[in-house]
């Protein structure tokens, strides 16, 4: 991944809504685009923390909304009353399989998906940005929660 490109494009997003520019915000955005995964503001917080970062809580929460609002970020609700986020930078676009027991997150691209999107978007008279689509159900993982407790 090439860190400095999305740094730049950040820059110059933050320089175009005049926001200021400053460290503690790029290291939240290296820190968000090397997390593997989905991840809350907390939790990349914590792990900020844990490698000794004095980045604040609100930098890190304000940073990561700025990131989603530049597209570097992927803003996803998955019915947790909370937000995940995902880097978006030089990904391709996925949906997600989300367990309503244990909360685990299957990533996966289908090309029907994908045609059905163009064809909607097309007959309605849409120019599509993107998508987002989720799937809930409960996972057959032995390790699940729900699993585990109805044996």
């Amino acid at each position: 991944m090439n860190l400095s490109a999305a740094q730049e494009e950040f820059r110059q997003f933050l320089r175009k809504e005049s926001h200021r520019i400053t460290p503690e915000r790029f290291e939240v955005l290296d820190y968000a685009l090397s997390y593997e995964g989905h991840f809350g503001a907390d939790e990349l917080y914590l792990k900020m923390k844990t490698n000794n970062s004095n980045v604040s809580r609100a930098t890190v929460y304000n940073t990561l909304e700025l990131l989603a609002a530049c597209d570097l970020l992927a803003k996803r609700n998955f019915g947790e009353n909370k937000s995940r986020y995902e880097s978006n930078y030089e990904r391709k676009n996925h949906d997600h399989l989300i367990c309503i027991s244990c909360g685990a997150i299957k990533e996966f691209s289908e090309p029907k998906i994908e045609q059905i999107v163009e064809e909607v978007s097309k007959k309605l008279g849409y120019d599509v940005s993107g998508h987002s689509f989720n799937i809930f159900g409960k996972c057959t993982n032995e390790n699940c929660k729900l699993n585990k407790n109805a044996k």
